[in-house]
């Protein structure tokens, strides 16, 4: 009787050697006589475990890791295709504390099931939200989005319902569906894992909000640097039209939906919804002026959707179970759940999916473990690049997005960097001026001059000279480009450049 067993075909998992172990496995099995069924995974997002081998038994996936390629004979002498004992052995995968913990709704099936397999997504529960909605009119679709709670999660969290219903209510005899998978936040990858390892979850979700809104072309925006995410997209969305669930006649209703993807030329300014539909005209990637707003005048003029992928990957879940079940979790204002991704210096990186209202110091210690380093977490940057650093003094704060507000940060994305008491968060302030100076777009004044002007000031101040003007001085330019940047790339760099000041004053050389 073959035995399934589960690789992670993640491009995280596959940069640790997980197509190394993976190919060992098939050798060893061969050369023993012993029937294997070898699936190629979603990552479960436990990357300091990958390369994360699973075993399928009747109690459920036993779970071996980290395992490196000469680790693979030793387990096949130690039995694991039975769950024998060895020194790798973690016990059943949904058992493990990181793994237990969490509310995955978005990310229920990633690391469960085949990710291009077509059948595997239907097995576990797919397409169940676009055939509820096939049922429904497009009023209802937007009600129940808006009725979720559910809240942009590519960082600017605006309602996608109020969204949608501005899309759905503009007269057109054309309209657009974006994904913006243009994640380029340091220390997110969230979008990545759900593209690798689950998306039929994005196509559906993007065919519900065309059914919603009344589009029926459909793009998403990837960023070039994620082949692996490309292929999976191509691949399942082949099979979607194939089996009728994109095309001109969706499962028999007669509505339509086509979708592309589309790539990026590895620009971090596309990921500002203007400039990526610029990009996507074929034009330079600059910011326009709004208004008009992208939900009345978007893509070629048209009235467009844009939504970051986990915003598009949660509203199957919502038509699936309804409004109200989503918006039971959370806290305020902030519904559902966020992926949270931990990065930098933390014992156990990865990927978290947890209801709003755990605080900051819960994920660093109960999930990441503390840092790797044994050292105290001296700051932690949340909402990538241009995301504030928030001291120790704040880790209580709950994953909320108007708590974050409240203390002058954001949650963004879900990105979570930590970083020990070794850092020099001068450095850091000043690396987000150079983030700033080198991704500009250069349409405006503040954003293309007042970074680098930024830049150049935290040269002076960190070479100690002119501490009180130079201090005053960089706290002026950060207004200007607080206030008088177009988009948030220059609006948001002072976000870093002020906390980091205002909290580890000493890194900067002045006295408190």
């Amino acid at each position: 009787m073959s035995i399934t067993l589960y690789v992670s075909c993640d491009s995280g998992a596959v940069s640790l050697g997980a197509n190394r172990v993976a190919d060992e496995i098939v050798k060893q099995a061969q050369e023993r006589g012993l029937p294997i069924t070898l699936i190629r995974n979603g990552s479960r997002g436990m990357y300091w475990l990958e390369t994360l081998v699973e075993v399928a038994t009747d109690a459920g996936r036993i779970a071996y890791g980290p395992v490196q390629v000469n680790d693979v004979a030793g387990l096949f002498d130690a039995d694991f295709l039975h769950a024998g004992t060895h020194p790798l052995a973690l016990g059943l995968t949904e058992e493990l504390s990181y793994f237990k913990n969490q509310q995955r709704l978005t990310f229920a099936r990633v690391g469960t099931t085949n990710p291009i397999c077509l059948d595997d997504y239907l097995a576990h529960d797919g397409y169940r939200g676009l055939t509820n909605a096939l049922a429904m009119t497009q009023t209802d679709i937007v009600k129940a989005v808006t009725d979720s709670g559910l809240r942009g999660r590519g960082g600017a969290a605006f309602p996608t319902g109020i969204k949608w219903n501005t899309v759905l209510n503009t007269p057109s005899e054309q309209k657009y569906i974006i994904c913006n998978a243009d994640e380029g936040d340091s220390g997110t990858f969230s979008d990545r894992m759900i593209m690798e390892g689950d998306p039929f979850v994005l196509i559906e979700g993007m065919t519900i909000a065309g059914l919603a809104v009344g589009a029926t072309q459909g793009y998403i925006y990837l960023r070039v640097e994620y082949p692996h995410a490309h292929q999976a997209l191509n691949a399942a969305i082949a099979k979607a039209n194939t089996a009728g669930y994109l095309g001109d006649n969706i499962l028999g209703s007669g509505k339509a939906f086509h979708l592309e993807v589309r790539l990026g030329a590895g620009a971090y300014v596309c990921g500002e919804e203007t400039s990526l539909m610029e990009s996507l005209e074929g034009k330079r990637g600059l910011v326009r002026f709004k208004p008009p707003l992208p939900a009345i005048s978007g893509l070629f003029g048209k009235p467009t959707v844009v939504n970051n992928v986990i915003s598009l990957a949660s509203v199957p879940i919502i038509l699936d179970k309804g409004g109200d079940f989503y918006r039971d979790f959370g806290m305020g204002r902030s519904r559902g759940t966020l992926p949270l991704q931990l990065a930098g210096n933390l014992k156990h990186t990865g990927l978290v999916e947890v209801a709003f209202g755990l605080t900051l110091r819960e994920l660093l210690y109960d999930f990441g473990g503390g840092s790797a380093s044994g050292k105290p977490i001296k700051a932690v940057q949340v909402g990538g690049p241009l995301g504030a650093y928030l001291p120790e003094s704040q880790f209580d704060t709950p994953l909320d997005y108007e708590a974050f507000a409240a203390i002058w940060a954001v949650l963004g994305h879900g990105g979570v960097v930590a970083f020990d008491d070794s850092v020099d968060m001068a450095a850091m302030a000043k690396y987000s001026m150079e983030f700033c100076a080198i991704e500009s777009c250069g349409k405006c004044t503040p954003c293309r001059i007042g970074s680098t002007r930024g830049y150049e000031l935290m040269d002076e101040i960190m070479q100690g000279r002119d501490l009180d003007k130079n201090i005053v001085l960089l706290r002026s330019l950060c207004d200007t480009l607080l206030n008088g940047s177009l988009c948030a790339l220059g609006g948001m760099t002072p976000y870093p450049v002020l906390s980091a000041l205002n909290h580890f004053q000493e890194d900067f050389g002045v006295k408190s």
